[in-house]
């Protein structure tokens, strides 16, 4: 179940802020997938979020109390790249292989 009165923030792990003029969602995971690589070697993409559309992806029914089940997702995974665009606008959670 997603949360709907916590801030997503709440539940990112040292999330890194990039801000951006007006972007889609094709330009802003551009931007993440440099900046993921830029931090570890072959950094694989485990879950994203638009807060326009509140679409996000993996859609699975994992969860931990009031955290997003996407975020539990990519967190329980290895997940320690966290690319918060735009304040929320959209978010990436990667794994990386450290360089």
């Amino acid at each position: 179940m997603e949360a709907l009165n916590i801030p997503i923030k709440n539940f990112l792990t040292n999330p890194i802020h990039i801000k951006s003029e007006s972007l889609d969602f094709k330009t802003a995971k551009q931007i993440a997938d440099l900046k993921a690589r830029e931090l570890g070697s072959d950094p694989m993409l485990l879950a994203w979020y638009e807060g326009k559309t509140g679409e996000y992806t993996p859609k699975t029914e994992c969860g931990a109390g009031d955290k997003p089940a996407w975020i539990v997702y990519a967190q329980s995974r290895g997940g320690d790249i966290t690319i918060d665009i735009n304040n929320e606008e959209y978010i990436f959670i990667y794994k990386s292989n450290p360089k």
